[in-house]
């Protein structure tokens, strides 16, 4: 379902509304109560359900959540070194 982003005319107000694609428009504004509630064209915006999809799809080997990782690089400077047999 997409959200949709709506704009009041009347006071300004904005807000997001997560919507079916058959949905009517809403009309009404929720802060001031007026008729004048209008739809935006913004982005594309999503929203990400459940659980797991990214320990799944993108690990590697036997680790499952790669985005707690970002501190050490896959390449390791120290490690590429100890093993071309360099002084540390």
């Amino acid at each position: 379902m997409p959200i949709y982003e709506y704009e009041c005319k009347a006071c300004g107000h904005r807000l997001e509304k997560l919507q079916k694609l058959s949905a009517a428009p809403l009309t009404d504004c929720p802060a001031c109560e007026a008729s004048e509630l209008s739809r935006l064209i913004s982005a594309a915006g999503f929203r990400l359900a459940g659980g797991g999809w990214y320990e799944t799809d993108f690990k590697a080997g036997g680790r499952k959540n790669l985005a707690g990782d970002a501190a050490a690089p896959a390449g390791d400077a120290k490690t590429s070194t100890k093993k071309d047999g360099a002084a540390a």
